[in-house]
């Protein structure tokens, strides 16, 4: 668990530091599999970077703050809270929990628990 842990916390710190694009691309499977609350999943690297890309390049400034996490047999939580501003003027608070599934040191399915927020 100790390897896990430590992957999580270097995903965390690239999260916190505002590189959310690059930690996807270093540590997602290529068959990624991502949720949002209760919609529908998005399958593969290539849909949830399109996603990703979208959400990300839609905002103007971010205040992320990484509450805690833990790790289990291969799985980690980490629970957040951001403060999103986006270019089309909305403002966003939300506290979010990611629920990530690894094997073999990259994720391959995460779901997000969040209640939206405006």
């Amino acid at each position: 668990m100790s390897d896990l842990a430590a992957l999580e916390t270097q995903l965390n710190k690239l999260i916190v530091e505002g590189q959310a694009l690059a930690a996807f691309e270093r540590f997602y499977a290529e068959e990624i599999v991502m949720q949002e609350n209760t919609a529908p999943p998005v399958v593969g690297k290539a849909r949830n970077r399109e996603r990703e890309q979208a959400f990300f390049g839609s905002i103007a400034e971010a205040k992320i703050r990484l509450l805690g996490w833990a790790v289990g047999d291969g799985v980690s939580y980490s629970e957040w809270i951001y403060e999103l501003d986006f270019k089309d003027g909305r403002k966003i608070f939300m506290n979010e929990v990611s629920a990530r599934r690894w094997k073999d040191g990259l994720v391959v399915h995460e779901r997000f628990y969040y209640n939206p927020a405006g």
